[in-house]
């Protein structure tokens, strides 16, 4: 048997400590929770998107009667950045989530699905995405969705 260990250095700042590009993408996320379609769940989740020239994208979440038909407010940017700025590479994204008429105070991790978009957009680009889960009582910071996701599926995994 061998045996070996799985490290990811997550960073939890408070929002002052951040930089001001990094403060100004958690509050597009923080934003667009309210343009988020949860009318089941009431769960509204915001996603923003720093491109490499310095723009961001948005999302949100949006739901179905029939729940696998909804998506995720992490993807909704995603493929919508792919679709506008298909040679943009992804420099960091920032979630938020928002219920009962306030922002959840722990920071939110996405889904298993769009840890895997996410890892997509990586790979594709070759060119790592800082995450920034925000929460009221810290953002928690990763170098890379690598660092959610340690084992990874990707289009190489498919040559081997």
């Amino acid at each position: 048997m061998e045996k070996y260990e799985i490290k990811s250095e997550v960073c939890v700042y408070q929002e002052n400590e951040l930089s001001p590009e990094e403060r100004e993408l958690v509050e597009a996320a923080k934003q667009a929770t309210q343009q988020s379609y949860s009318p089941y769940s009431d769960f509204k989740v915001g996603a923003a998107l720093r491109l490499t020239d310095g723009s961001i994208v948005t999302g949100s979440n949006q739901e179905n009667a029939s729940y696998p038909l909804g998506l995720c407010a992490e993807r909704t940017a995603l493929f919508h950045a792919q679709h506008a700025h298909p040679d943009l590479p992804v420099k960091a994204i920032a979630i938020a989530a928002f219920a009962n008429g306030h922002f959840y105070p722990d920071a939110i991790p996405p889904c298993g699905a769009c840890r895997q978009v996410m890892l997509e957009v990586e790979d594709r680009y070759d060119h790592p995405m800082r995450v920034l889960l925000y929460g009221t009582n810290g953002i928690h910071v990763v170098r890379s969705i690598k660092d959610l996701l340690p084992f990874q599926f990707v289009g190489e995994s498919m040559k081997k």
